[in-house]
């Protein structure tokens, strides 16, 4: 072979990003776009049940709340197969930039949507449908995002750069309440279970509009991307599938099913330590269904404090993947989450240092239970239907998951008087699910992107 030749070809192996550029737009993206899924959990907590869903009970409300929170887990498959269709088609690049800005216009447009006192029952259902715009984008933005670090790492470092993108849900977390919790403070509330008047009135719609902001940062990295060696290989070779979402049906279906639960735990255990966490942490001691009875400030900064550990474990995550692979790693946290939801009353009933390490303990699982996500799902697939395979399970898994968990969390703590015994056991019975598919599964730690 000539040295021009041998040039070439090692020149071709090579990533088609810079390590910087790979880390920093995979991070940028997803934690824009986990801002903006905060932004709307937090004011499904904090406004929405006041503003969009007065139905004279605050149960009820907050349930109706929930309800249109979970709605856009019911989007996020239909996005996932939409972006994904078009990920495998035409490549990473031009579909994460659809994503992100389909994100933005939605989240914005709820930061100006009239309200119940306004247009009724209309209020609601443009809510909801922004809600569902959320969904849709989110369902293509995580696997793009996932796969352009992970086709762009290097030998071995796979789970690691796979962490990044996974990292943009603890920094958007702490930006969004960070943001929340300022505006709180700067409008404080005279009843530590109600914001005050100003709050309500447009105090929560600036993190929406916020979102602009970060957006235009965004799509300034996203444009900046070069389209990834492992696609450009597949479209030179032929390989592109005309129906990605069929070939996956027809020929992947068992990786599509063990993606799905290998999230499940995930899922239930991310919005029960951040979207119930929030309602049982500031509901009163001596309401009808009994909280922990903390003001929304002081538990939104226990909150970031557990989500720091969040985003220490999921870097930490990775290294532990790449040496001893994925599955291992992922049965040992499972364990570790059944563990922990048997644990919830001991814990939460041992006061300020009780509610402190269940915060962190879940965070702390939570980040090590996330982190190899962002390589395991798309070392699933094979390049030409990887963006939808990867996807679709992750997303499919959002309506097991995360669509029903805090309906079902308020449910078993209004049926339990006010003890979250039976959430816990919510948790440990989805973990059990993953624990199942964990042991079904192979190490895909060793096998090869560009197949």
């Amino acid at each position: 072979m000539s040295i021009s030749a041998t040039q070439t070809t090692a020149a071709s192996s090579q990533p088609a990003n810079s390590r910087g550029r790979v880390i920093f737009a995979s991070l940028i993206g997803t934690t824009i776009e986990f801002y903006d899924f905060y932004v709307y959990a937090t004011a499904a907590v904090l406004v929405f049940p006041h503003l969009f869903f007065p139905t004279g009970d605050d149960t009820t409300a907050l349930l109706a709340s929930f309800a249109a929170f979970g709605a856009a887990m019911v989007a996020r498959p239909i996005g996932s197969v939409v972006f994904g269709h078009l990920g495998d088609k035409f490549g990473r690049k031009a579909t994460l930039v659809g994503a992100l800005l389909t994100m933005g216009i939605a989240t914005f447009l709820i930061g100006v949507l009239p309200t119940y006192a306004q247009v009724g029952w209309f209020a609601a259902a443009l809510l909801v449908l922004m809600r569902l715009a959320q969904g849709f984008a989110l369902g293509g933005e995580w696997s793009g995002a996932a796969l352009v670090a992970t086709e762009n790492a290097p030998a071995g470092k796979r789970a690691w750069y796979g962490t990044f993108p996974q990292l943009g849900a603890p920094i958007g977390f702490i930006i969004a309440n960070g943001l929340f919790l300022i505006i709180a403070a700067l409008l404080p509330s005279d009843d530590p279970s109600r914001p005050s008047q100003a709050f309500l009135d447009w105090g929560w719609r600036i993190p929406f509009l916020f979102s602009a902001v970060m957006v235009v940062v965004g799509l300034w990295v996203r444009l900046r991307l070069v389209e990834s060696t492992s696609f450009e290989k597949a479209k030179q070779s032929g390989t592109i599938q005309r129906l990605p979402l069929g070939t996956v049906v027809r020929h992947h279906w068992r990786e599509l099913l063990l993606g799905t639960f290998f999230m499940l735990a995930t899922y239930v255990l991310f919005y029960l330590m951040t979207t119930f966490s929030l309602t049982y942490g500031r509901t009163p001691t001596d309401a009808a269904i009994p909280g922990l009875g903390y003001s929304y400030n002081a538990f939104v900064i226990m909150l970031i404090v557990g989500v720091v550990f969040f985003g220490i474990f999921t870097l930490v995550s990775g290294p532990l993947a790449d040496r001893f692979g994925r599955r291992a790693t992922l049965i040992v946290v499972t364990l570790g989450i059944i563990a922990f939801g048997l644990l919830w009353v001991p814990l939460t009933s041992a006061g300020f240092v009780g509610v402190m390490a269940w915060l962190i303990i879940g965070m702390s699982l939570m980040g090590l239970t996330f982190g190899p996500m962002g390589a395991l799902l798309p070392e699933l697939f094979p390049t030409n239907v990887r963006y939808t395979g990867s996807g679709v399970s992750y997303n499919v898994s959002s309506i097991l998951g995360a669509a029903v968990a805090p309906f079902i969390a308020v449910a078993l703590w209004t049926a339990g008087g006010g003890s979250i015994f039976w959430v816990g056991v919510y948790l440990a019975g989805a973990a059990v699910l993953t624990l199942i598919a964990l042991l079904l599964s192979k190490e895909t730690k060793d096998i090869d992107m560009e197949r």
